[in-house]
């Protein structure tokens, strides 16, 4: 995956975070809540798994290494970041 795949790929995860907030939530369904509140959270890691993959191959090639070396932390990782 290139910088361009890991741009392309963090737009659709934006625009499915942003579908999902805008979607109305049934509060009579209890299951459904459960399942979109746990996909919006998934979007939220595979998010911060990307932006942190884009930054580490940036980093490794403005080091002069080679950007393909940089591997996706674990969700346990990029989560513990502080902002």
């Amino acid at each position: 995956m290139d910088d361009q795949d890991l741009l392309q790929r963090i737009q659709a995860l934006v625009q499915e975070e942003h579908d999902l907030r805008e979607q109305p939530q049934d509060a009579g369904a209890a299951e459904a809540h459960q399942d979109h509140v746990a996909r919006l959270k998934k979007v939220g890691e595979d998010l911060d798994q990307c932006w942190d993959l884009l930054r580490q191959r940036r980093a490794k090639a403005d080091a002069g290494g080679n950007p393909a070396d940089a591997d996706a932390r674990p969700v346990s990782q990029v989560e513990g970041y502080r902002q």
